[in-house]
C-alpha cells in the first residue's frame, strides 16, 4: 500500500493512548487501518514484554508511514508498447512510550 494512503490512517492515532488508538483503528473503514492496528499491537506487546510496561500507561509517541522500494511492472498496451505499473509500498513505524 502506498505511504500516502497509509499516512491518512497513521495521523489519526498520533498522541492517543495505546488502547484508545486500538479502539479508533477498529472502526476506521480502510485497509491500511488493519495493517496499522497489527503494527500497533506488536509495539504494545514489545513494550509489555521487553520493558515491563503496562498497556494502560502507554501513549503513541510517534506514528510514521515512510515510502519503501517500489515494484515496477509493465502491462502490454496497443501497438506493441508497454505501460508501466508502479506497485508502491511503505514502512510503518510506531513508537509507544509511557511518558506524557
Amino acid at each position: 500500500m502506498s505511504a500516502q494512503k497509509m499516512r491518512e490512517v497513521v495521523r489519526q492515532i498520533q498522541g492517543l493512548g495505546a488502547l484508545e488508538a486500538q479502539a479508533v483503528l477498529q472502526f476506521v473503514p480502510r485497509k491500511g487501518a488493519r495493517l496499522v492496528a497489527k503494527t500497533l499491537k506488536s509495539a504494545i506487546a514489545n513494550a509489555e514484554n521487553n520493558k515491563q510496561l503496562k498497556p494502560e500507561s502507554l501513549r503513541v509517541k510517534e506514528a510514521v508511514a515512510g515510502t519503501a522500494a517500489t515494484l515496477k511492472r509493465f502491462q502490454p498496451k496497443a501497438r506493441g508498447s508497454a505501460g508501466p505499473i508502479l506497485k508502491r509500498r511503505c514502512h510503518i513505524k510506531i513508537t509507544v512510550s509511557d511518558e506524557k
